[in-house]
């Protein structure tokens, strides 16, 4: 593999080497609404439609879940490869986009749709549609993110670029779907024909959202030169020798065990816990709005204070914010003003983080190419999605198991038991996870703002250094 060819088309021939123009920022970051109202409604929604709607068994749920993002952990490995080594005249990422988008809307549809069946035949369709929904997800989200490093290579026009997608996919996600989801639900008609409703909606904004994003980008995204493609094992290569990336996809891995344990109990904390689903809207909006406000200052917070203290503050917030909401929970279960406000701390910081992620993954883009010769986009922003789905994995397996062994019975009053054991994996797992994953930034990540302007300044003038080496 030449490293002077795999070089020529790295930092140094972005799409544009300063400002974005604004029509390919914005469309690019709408294309995220639609994106992540699909992802909201699995990560919120879809655990507690197949126990509660279609009556399939929680253990079962679980260990499909875990099982599913195992193998779309592979996957997702197996389609960086596959965005990496793509060649066409509409460059390697707005093909898979369209693909992407098109298929998986479908299979989304598909999964919120009673086929009225039961026992085996019930669980075989949860599991397939699920692991379906999950490798068509994958062939869309990973070139989407992959976008991002090149773009723009200049650090501040970047942390712009990296956010934008960011705060519309918090509208979509947590504001639209987690915030309002239940009401929009009962809205189209409650139970099964409100989920199925509002999947085809879904699916259409999904549809429209990213064929604006795809109508407005550059067409030649890369040069796609004389470039010799990646092999599978050149994946673990890139792995093994970018100690950042590794460093890089912990932290993230960590932090995302808190995120999706809140996203994935936050449902039943509220309906059993505090007795009242409404209170879920009370929380998830007034969070939604306050993730959206973290994103919105990132570049402002990073500038005035760096991204090491904005890391610093989005590792902070989040575990005061639910050791408030626990209190509450115990204090005052049904008090909407502190739940909003327990809301607000926690997202705010889980906004600086998404902003954070990123840049950092972006930046990992940046010095693989540094320190390898080689530009790995896909691959890297791969382990992205494989980090979200490992976590939600493992948050899904342990929520199942945890409900089933402390007695969880589809709406009805929950023993004391099941209660503490959802406040447990609301509150304090959520914070754990968060904590160490500011020790591993503290401790292993180096990629900070000095050293990012050295390995730019490298890149940048690749090929001269190149040939000297």
């Amino acid at each position: 593999m030449s490293k002077n060819n795999m070089q020529s088309t790295g930092g140094g021939n972005v799409m544009y080497p300063g400002k974005v123009p604004g029509r390919v920022k914005y469309t690019f970051a709408f294309g995220a609404l639609g994106k992540d109202m699909i992802y909201g409604m699995i990560a919120t929604f879809s655990m507690i439609y197949f126990t509660d709607i279609i009556k399939v068994a929680p253990a079962f749920i679980g260990i499909m879940f875990f099982a599913a993002k195992i193998w779309d952990a592979f996957n997702d490995l197996f389609m960086g490869m596959l965005v990496d080594n793509t060649r066409s005249r509409f460059g390697k990422f707005v093909p898979w986009l369209v693909v992407g988008t098109l298929v998986n809307a479908f299979v989304f549809v598909i999964l919120f749709t009673d086929f009225h069946l039961s026992g085996v035949a019930l669980c075989v369709f949860a599991a397939v549609a699920y692991i379906l929904w999950g490798m068509t997800y994958t062939i869309m989200d990973i070139p989407y993110w992959s976008i991002i490093p090149n773009l723009t290579s200049d650090p501040e026009e970047r942390e712009k670029v990296s956010v934008l997608p960011r705060i519309f996919a918090s509208i979509g996600q947590s504001l639209i779907i987690a915030g309002f989801g239940v009401q929009i639900i009962k809205g189209l008609g409650g139970n099964y024909i409100g989920y199925h409703r509002f999947a085809l909606i879904i699916a259409a904004t999904f549809i429209f959202t990213m064929a604006v994003c795809v109508i407005n980008l550059p067409k030649k995204q890369q040069n796609t030169g004389t470039t010799e493609k990646m092999k599978f094992r050149d994946i673990f290569t890139v792995i093994k020798k970018n100690d950042q990336l590794r460093w890089a996809v912990l932290l993230i891995l960590l932090y995302n065990v808190g995120i999706q344990a809140i996203m994935g109990v936050a449902t039943y904390y509220f309906s059993y816990v505090c007795n009242n689903a409404g209170m879920l809207s009370a929380f998830m909006i007034s969070a939604s709005v306050a993730e959206v406000v973290g994103l919105l200052i990132f570049p402002k917070v990073t500038k005035l204070l760096s991204r090491k203290k904005a890391f610093l503050l989005a590792c902070t917030l989040p575990p005061v914010g639910l050791i408030l909401l626990l209190v509450v929970g115990f204090v005052c279960p049904s008090n909407i003003p502190l739940t909003a406000i327990a809301g607000i701390i926690v997202k705010t910081g889980t906004g600086l983080e998404l902003g954070c992620a990123t840049v950092f993954l972006a930046d990992v883009v940046d010095y693989g190419e540094y320190v390898l010769g080689v530009r790995n986009e896909g691959v890297i922003f791969s382990l992205q999605t494989l980090i979200v789905k490992f976590t939600a994995a493992f948050t899904a397996l342990a929520i199942g198991f945890v409900l089933e062994l402390t007695g969880y019975v589809p709406n009805t009053v929950q023993t004391l038991a099941t209660q503490n054991s959802i406040r447990i994996l609301m509150c304090i797992v959520p914070a754990l996870g968060i904590i160490l994953a500011y020790v591993v930034f503290k401790t292993k990540y180096k990629l900070n703002d000095e050293f990012m302007k050295k390995v730019i300044s490298k890149i940048t003038g690749s090929s001269t250094s190149s040939e000297q080496e």
